[in-house]
């Protein structure tokens, strides 16, 4: 048995045709959606990403204002910065690209950015919310990942679905949205023993740990799907992901790759949350 492709890349087409329509009935409205990204010195990683989510907006009728700051900005500055971009009406979604200089401090980088424009889903009230079930914005990669499964055409109510990782980012909000679709989930990490134990009994397995190979054929219900969350550089300096793609796929009933499953989603589910943004304030 070989396993079915996941197609991220597909997928981020599809949802990404969407957003444009979106876009463009809010545009004739006199709402087009706006994303302010702002990047804070010279990562070089950082920037490959930053203009691939500007790329994104502008393929998709969503306005980006790109603003890049030398390593030296003072966190007063950007923090003055964000509460501007928070009271500019044309603004719907706030992204603060990290990882950000040592000098300022992340947590007061991400709270300081206005909830309703919180379309990365990272602050302490979006994932309040998150736990309460609330209308706040998801963080895009979970998201992306739940749409993935979901377009296996497999319920999710039911299933047992283990979750490889508990960050803040990944693991934790991902493990809430299986919740919210009725799924019953098991959080792993480095702390658990015998990991193999809990995978082998998931109809869904999500890896999230950033370490490859973590998990591996005999770890694997046959059937089940695969998210790969992972995004690893080998020695040769190709990508894999958490995932031993080659084996796993001869065990699983679905699974992403690495490239091309959970990456293009990203974005896309970023694009997303600016939508559902700028349809909110459209509504007031």
């Amino acid at each position: 048995m070989t396993a079915q492709l996941i197609d991220g890349n597909a997928l981020s087409r599809q949802l990404r045709s969407e957003v444009a329509q979106r876009a463009a009935a809010l545009t004739a409205r006199g709402h087009q959606p706006g994303l302010a990204v702002i990047l804070v010195g010279e990562d070089p990683a950082s920037a490959v990403y930053v203009r691939n989510k500007v790329k994104a907006c502008e393929d998709s009728g969503v306005r980006s204002i790109f603003e890049k700051y030398d390593a030296d900005l003072s966190e007063a500055a950007l923090l003055a910065r964000i509460e501007a971009l928070n009271a500019d009406p044309t603004v719907h979604g706030i992204l603060v690209q990290m990882p950000l200089p040592k000098h300022i401090d992340p947590h007061k980088v991400i709270e300081a950015i206005a909830t309703s424009k919180d379309v990365d889903g990272y602050s302490v009230l979006s994932a309040g919310e998150l736990m309460a079930g609330l209308d706040g914005f998801r963080p895009c990669t979970p998201y992306g990942s739940m749409k993935l499964i979901e377009s296996t055409g497999q319920s999710i109510k039911g299933k047992h679905a283990v979750v490889i990782g508990r960050s803040n980012t990944v693991g934790k909000p991902m493990a809430l949205l299986l919740l919210q679709a009725n799924a019953t989930v098991t959080v792993t990490h480095s702390g658990t023993p015998d990991l193999g134990y809990h995978t082998r009994q998931a109809d869904i397995v999500v890896a999230a740990v950033g370490r490859a190979n973590t998990l591996t054929a005999d770890m694997v219900k046959p059937g089940a799907i695969v998210i790969d969350v992972g995004i690893n550089r080998k020695a040769d300096g190709k990508l894999c992901g958490d995932v031993d793609f080659d084996g796993v796929k001869e065990v699983a009933g679905w699974i992403t790759p690495v490239p091309g499953g959970v990456g293009p989603m990203t974005i896309t589910m970023l694009l997303v949350n600016t939508i559902e943004a700028a349809e909110r304030t459209a509504a007031r």
